[in-house]
């Protein structure tokens, strides 16, 4: 229902899981075009140019020409050659749209007929463990992101950013962190340390730190920095002024890192949060 431009929105279905759903067939057309009824007008679709200006493919690869329509629904103009995103609308016509526009957008997954069962963290995410220590749960994920692609990818697994609370989460963040193998951790620029995005911000307002959720991190109740920290780098190697966002070393202690630096990042998750959604829905 929050729209998004194309990219994001193919993003967000690919950490759900998903893809960004696309009129493959009569049945997807039928099924989109039920759901969109009442929601919006139109919506994105997978179905794109964006390798080559012109040839228009859904995310899996089928081109457009195989779908379910008649030339008469193709509104297609490739409007001052940067239309590379395509949408659906209620009327069944496939128009092109530049790919920043925002519009609503249908995440779609196969049932491929197994049965999935919810863990202790109120997930089918197996790689989310329960910690006995802080009653949260976390995952510590190895594909370098962003910060603010790393937020996204929390926020679409029902958590966020991990949030220190206390000294004795730290640890808790500390023993994750450090039991990822060293391959499988992205350096910071020129060093050998490695750090982990986590939820902390400057909020724009230059030295003046809070979580994710507002709050200073005093009065998360934890705000120890690694000695040194926060030091604000600018770099010759990338040329990225400031460091604005928060990681954390694999002591535990906090760093200020650059927003636009791919690092690995912890999530956090509260037990219940998509278990309860689960009962509502069913």
């Amino acid at each position: 229902m929050v729209p998004a431009n194309w990219h994001d929105a193919r993003l967000r279905c690919q950490l759900e899981g998903a893809v960004l759903a696309s009129p493959l067939n009569p049945g997807l057309k039928s099924s989109m075009q039920d759901i969109m009824s009442s929601r919006a007008n139109s919506v994105y679709t997978g179905i794109h140019s964006t390798f080559s200006k012109g040839d228009f493919y859904s995310i899996e690869g089928v081109p457009l020409s195989a779908m379910p329509f008649s030339t008469k629904n193709f509104f297609l103009d490739s409007s001052g050659d940067d239309e590379g995103c395509t949408v659906l609308g209620n009327n069944e016509n496939i128009g092109d749209v530049k790919c920043n526009n925002v519009h609503r957008y249908i995440c779609y997954k196969k049932d491929e007929g197994k049965t999935t069962t919810q863990t202790q963290c109120g997930t089918t995410d197996s790689e989310y463990n329960l910690s006995t220590v802080t009653g949260s749960c976390y995952k510590f994920h190895r594909t370098p992101r962003t910060w603010s692609r790393a937020y996204m990818a929390c926020a679409a697994e029902g958590g966020h950013l991990a949030i220190i609370n206390s000294q004795a989460e730290a640890t808790v963040l500390s023993g994750i962190f450090r039991s990822v193998p060293a391959n499988d951790l992205t350096k910071i620029v020129g060093g050998t340390v490695t750090v982990a995005h986590i939820g902390f911000h400057d909020w724009g307002e230059h030295g003046d730190w809070l979580t994710i959720h507002g709050q200073t991190l005093k009065e998360a109740g934890y705000n120890s920095w690694s000695p040194g920290e926060p030091n604000n780098v600018t770099t010759a190697q990338t040329g990225w002024v400031g460091e604005y966002c928060g990681s954390i070393y694999t002591s535990g202690l906090l760093n200020d890192i650059w927003c636009d630096y791919a690092v690995g990042f912890i999530c956090e998750k509260d037990p219940s949060s998509l278990a309860v959604k689960f009962q509502q829905d069913n």
